[in-house]
């Protein structure tokens, strides 16, 4: 998403938690003209995260957002439940840092009437109880909920938010998550169609929640339309093997 922003005369704040990928990609947009400055911070530190997003936004109001962290970790293999600390760490920085930076921005937003977007990336694990990742799928439930929330009471203000819940994005970290990983995007593909949607819908206020690909939304429907008993059965069944 960064480098498809990239162009003469946009100003990117890109955030990561890998300090090489980051400078790397900061190089490649800084390529393309674009000015470019860099964080790298601990979002389990939700308010330091949230005091130095609204120092960003001092020194140069953001017009756009998009929020984007998540750490995908399943249960241990051969452990009944995950470990407490990664139930955590995950829900901090898959929902309560995102939701909290949104949240300021979008206060910030409203309050200069600068139609600013925001764009908060959720899962399509949000759709399912996923028996061995319950804090991904939890953490990505909450963000949706919130989001979808966020956008209901921001559009009176003229600020767009979209929730965007793509599936299995192939990643060297998706990889690394054993299971099957049906109808990947790749990441350039999921960008595009994430932006796209910010942009979209009428009066350019984005569209409320991209489901990509399609399938998934299906899918969705599926889970709500089976039986308890049958649904339970087949998500136990998605386990990787070994689980």
């Amino acid at each position: 998403m960064a480098r498809q922003l990239a162009q003469p005369g946009a100003q990117l704040s890109l955030w990561g938690r890998d300090g090489e990928k980051l400078a790397a990609i900061a190089a490649q947009c800084r390529a393309q003209g674009a000015l470019v400055n860099v964080r790298s911070l601990d979002l389990t530190d939700v308010a330091g995260a949230v005091a130095a997003l609204l120092a960003e936004d001092d020194a140069c109001p953001f017009d756009m957002a998009i929020f984007a962290s998540g750490l995908g970790d399943i249960r241990a293999q051969g452990a009944l439940v995950e470990d407490p600390a990664q139930v955590a760490r995950l829900i901090q920085v898959n929902f309560t840092a995102p939701a909290a930076m949104a949240a300021a921005l979008a206060g910030r937003m409203a309050g200069r009437n600068s139609k600013g977007r925001l764009v908060l990336i959720s899962s399509a694990a949000a759709f399912h109880a996923l028996p061995f990742a319950a804090s991904y799928a939890g953490s990505k439930a909450g963000l949706s909920r919130f989001t979808d929330s966020l956008r209901i009471a921001m559009r009176p203000h003229g600020v767009s938010v979209t929730l965007a819940s793509p599936g299995f994005i192939d990643t060297a970290a998706g990889r690394a998550v054993p299971g099957a990983r049906p109808m990947p995007l790749s990441p350039e593909e999921a960008a595009r169609r994430i932006l796209r949607a910010a942009m979209a819908g009428r009066k350019g206020m984005g569209r409320a929640h991209l489901v990509t690909p399609w399938h998934f939304a299906l899918l969705r429907l599926f889970d709500r339309a089976l039986p308890r008993f049958l649904r339970d059965r087949l998500l136990r069944s998605l386990a990787p093997p070994g689980w």
